[in-house]
């Protein structure tokens, strides 16, 4: 059995020092963009230091490894969203724009709404899109995504919930 690695700051500090160039290089040659990188490998000491999870010595770099995918993954969701926003607000007559604090409000909710939908199962956040965006009812959407009626209303019940708790927390 592999030694069992404390999570103390002490601890954290051996990791980095020991995976960090490491981890760097992993995440350069899939972004292409070394300050990115450097940011990235930060974000994801951050998130191993904060978390409460003890994990074993030969799994570390595989752990950097899914963490740093994640936040990899949330950095290019945002820019691809903020990139569609920015895109829709250049179609905008100039007396319509939002101010810029209204812009940067909207555009903070629309990151919170998309990584919420992420964090759905797909037939619930299908479920939930079909309605909301397409306007569809639960036995249409039931139809599309080949479930029964009670499953559509489960969905629905679940995607809404992760609504309330994104508006109002837990």
């Amino acid at each position: 059995m592999a030694d069992l690695a404390p999570s103390r700051a002490h601890d954290i500090a051996g990791l980095y020092t020991g995976h960090h160039r490491w981890l760097l290089g992993w995440l350069r040659r899939r972004t292409d963009n070394a300050e990115l990188a450097a940011d990235l490998a930060q974000d994801t000491f951050v998130r191993m230091m904060v978390s409460r999870r003890d994990f074993y010595l030969d799994e570390v770099r595989t752990l950097l490894a899914t963490i740093a995918r994640g936040l990899m993954i949330d950095h290019f969701r945002r820019c691809a969203l903020e990139a569609a926003f920015l895109e829709m607000l250049a179609q905008m007559p100039p007396e319509h724009l939002p101010s810029p604090e209204a812009q940067l409000l909207v555009l903070e909710t629309l990151n919170e709404v998309d990584a919420m939908l992420a964090g759905l199962p797909p037939k619930v956040r299908s479920a939930f899109l079909l309605s909301q965006l397409d306007g569809l009812a639960y036995a249409e959407i039931a139809a599309r995504l080949e479930v029964s009626l009670s499953s559509v209303q489960q969905y629905m019940k679940r995607a809404f919930t992760a609504c309330y708790r994104l508006h109002y927390g837990s």
